[in-house]
């Protein structure tokens, strides 16, 4: 299998973003339902706090593409919900992000961030969803 990222050089570049995606030859592709900062006894992780939400939301992330079989590098788009997103909290997002993974960066993929009022849990910061090509 191949992942291929692409970033045009008509369309702006982010160090934690890629433009576009390109799988060939993927087995199967898992489509990884919205992971909060919850642990595995559904207790939310970091209550008030962005930073350590998104940490365990990514990390929760990561043993959901593993049990399948994949591994970060192979999920290619996400979708990350922020409540009440300012400027601010994009900040704090990507520097949780950058180090959610055992102090590594998650892997570049071809992601959007929304804004939202609210989150299915009372204390719910964050939620991020995923697809990944497993190969």
């Amino acid at each position: 299998m191949q992942i291929e990222r692409i970033d045009p050089d008509s369309l702006f570049k982010l160090d934690a973003f890629t433009q576009i995606v390109t799988v060939d030859g993927a087995r199967r592709l898992a489509y990884i339902a919205g992971q909060g900062a919850f642990d595995a006894d559904f207790n939310l992780v970091g209550e008030n706090d962005l930073h350590a939400q998104t940490v365990q939301a990514f990390r929760n992330l990561r043993a959901a593409v593993e049990a399948v079989g994949g591994t970060v590098e192979q999920i290619v788009s996400t979708t990350m919900y922020i409540v009440d997103l300012d400027p601010g909290k994009v900040e704090i997002f990507g520097r949780a992000m950058a180090v959610a993974l055992d102090g590594k960066p998650f892997p570049p993929n071809a992601s959007t961030m929304v804004g939202v009022q609210a989150l299915a849990g009372p204390g719910m910061l964050v939620e991020i969803n995923a697809v990944a090509a497993i190969g």
